[in-house]
């Protein structure tokens, strides 16, 4: 008979290692806590991200012992958008923030956690997660057979996976139009400006990251993909059809031969608790990649999450009081920005409309400061 695989026993257990995952690691870690994290993939990898971080979070970071200035990230202070015909409007940016890869950022929070003692499953994915009652404990089966055990679950595991279908969550029953789609570029452009560039039926975000690059991240729908048959065609039929964005694809460098893409990217409003499993990062809601806050978000998000998991491990919570007061915050610090976000984004739904509204907003910039505040927080 083949010997039965022994259990990990942790107090916390968190699925998905991006920013949400790996700062709720490194903050429990750091109060004292057993952290155990899984995530699919081998660090370093790149993701699927706009790779710009507002500078609400710096102060959280540099509490964690996380400060990401080792990075050399670029400094942004200003923000620009086109409309698809070319016409543009310019605001400051009240915090600021920073540009850094994921690729790069993930890999420096991962050394950091591992180094505090978080223990990893790397390479791992989750087939299964079940709470039982009687002992207020989970049990999570990995596909590889592995079983582990911890008295409280994150999900930190990004905008859709098959963990969401296990779990049945309303959204996951719900088709998604869209497609997101990066690559790392060298060109000549500021390096402290983060400019939105419209186009039919989506956006591109352009911005500097470490190393004198630039992260390039579109958003489209699979429709339209489909309609022109390939990436590059869609590129040169269609998005260039913004001057600005055809200067970015006919004068950039890309660094490497293919895109990272990411499908079926639902902004459906979600849930923060599932089945007594904490929601965090994209897993409990997606902003508008337009706002521009979704990697701050995860990161507040996570800080959140341990707060309401270390003081339910110290009993000083019951997991009902846990879970009430895990959504009353998640809630009071995000629904609000993620519902501004959704508006902010059927603003810009086609040529004709985003051209009116750029051409409105030049003519209001403090509409334009309100907006920006309303999807970003402040310093914590």
């Amino acid at each position: 008979m083949p010997t039965a695989r022994p259990v990990s026993d942790v107090e916390v257990l968190i699925i998905g290692g991006g920013l949400a995952g790996l700062t709720a690691a490194l903050d429990l870690a750091g109060r004292g806590r057993r952290v155990g994290l899984v995530e699919r993939r081998h660090y370093p990898f790149h993701r699927v991200c706009g790779e710009y971080v507002s500078n609400e979070v710096l102060p959280y970071l540099q509490r964690l012992g996380a400060d990401p200035g080792p990075l050399r990230p670029a400094q942004i202070e200003q923000f620009l958008v086109s409309a698809p015909g070319g016409r543009t409007l310019t605001a400051r940016l009240d915090l600021g923030g920073f540009g850094v890869s994921r690729y790069l950022l993930d890999d420096y929070l991962y050394q950091q956690a591992a180094g505090r003692g978080v223990q990893f499953w790397l390479g791992s994915t989750v087939s299964n997660v079940s709470f039982e009652p009687a002992a207020d404990r989970f049990t999570v089966a990995l596909a590889d057979g592995q079983q582990l055990t911890a008295r409280v679950v994150l999900g930190a595991y990004g905008k859709r996976a098959t963990l969401d279908r296990q779990l049945d969550r309303a959204f996951f029953r719900q088709r998604s139009p869209y497609v997101g789609v990066k690559y790392h570029m060298r060109l000549d452009f500021p390096r402290n400006l983060i400019a939105l560039h419209n186009f039919a039926d989506g956006y591109a975000g352009l911005s500097a990251i470490e190393d004198d690059r630039y992260c390039f991240c579109y958003l489209t729908t699979r429709e339209q993909l489909r309609r022109h048959g390939s990436i590059p065609a869609l590129e040169a039929e269609v998005l260039a059809q913004n001057p600005h964005l055809r200067r970015v694809l006919t004068e950039a460098e890309r660094l490497y031969a293919h895109p990272e893409v990411i499908n079926e990217i639902s902004f459906a409003p979600k849930t923060s608790v599932e089945q007594h499993v904490l929601m965090c990062g994209d897993a409990a809601g997606l902003i508008t990649p337009l706002c521009g806050n979704g990697m701050a978000m995860a990161m507040h998000g996570a800080a959140l999450a341990a707060q309401h998991a270390h003081a339910y491990l110290g009993g000083q919570l019951t997991r009902p009081a846990l879970e009430a007061g895990y959504t009353r915050a998640w809630q009071r610090q995000f629904a609000s920005r993620l519902r501004i976000g959704r508006m902010v984004q059927n603003l810009f739904g086609g040529p004709r409309l985003t051209d009116a509204v750029v051409a409105t907003l030049r003519y209001a910039p403090a509409v334009v400061q309100g907006l920006m505040r309303q999807t970003h927080g402040v310093p914590f």
